[in-house]
């Protein structure tokens, strides 16, 4: 019997009877089992929690939950350029841009804004592309956990979940870098 890979075939004669019985493979993975299981009894079980009385201690860099930005007088930082959804490698965020009419000047800080902005959360893979992207430095990962769902349609978050609420502020200083300082003055 032929085994065809592309460009080269290969028959079962050039295997080894241990190899076509899988030994090797099944003694490597039960070698790092065993390792593992040593290094348990030796140095102890890993630390367990029980969430979610308590929370496994996260790192500075922890990235959850996005936001959009809002500027010091309440008006949205988005100007809807989508360099954010180019960015994205998982393709999540989506969004429309509109005109500001005078009216919603007081709501929206550049005369572009996005009408619907909505990011799937299914398909976000928090790598933070989205805020390295965004040249307003409206949209962050803050360190806030995603919300649990129970239908697909709801992991669509949308400006309603997105934008942060004028007396609610998530304060991202910490995770800012230079460059997002220096373009928020």
């Amino acid at each position: 019997m032929k085994l065809t890979n592309r460009s080269k075939v290969v028959s079962n004669k050039e295997m080894t009877f241990s190899e076509k019985i899988y030994l090797p493979a099944i003694f490597k993975g039960m070698g790092i089992t065993f390792k593992h299981a040593v290094r348990t009894v030796m140095k102890g079980a890993p630390a367990v929690y029980s969430y979610p009385e308590v929370q496994k201690p996260r790192t500075e860099i922890w990235r959850g939950q996005h936001v959009l930005k809002r500027d010091e007088e309440g008006r949205e930082r988005c100007t809807a350029c989508g360099l954010c959804a180019v960015a994205c490698p998982a393709e999540a965020i989506t969004m429309t841009a509109a005109e500001r009419t005078k009216e919603e000047k007081h709501l929206y800080r550049e005369e572009k804004y996005a009408s619907v902005y909505e990011i799937n959360m299914l398909r976000c893979i928090f790598c933070g592309m989205c805020e390295e992207a965004c040249p307003k430095s409206a949209i962050y990962l803050t360190d806030r956990l995603v919300d649990v769902e129970t239908n697909r349609g709801s992991f669509i978050y949308g400006k309603d979940k997105l934008v942060e609420k004028i007396n609610e502020r998530i304060d991202i200083t910490e995770r800012q870098s230079e460059k997002q300082k220096n373009a928020v003055k």
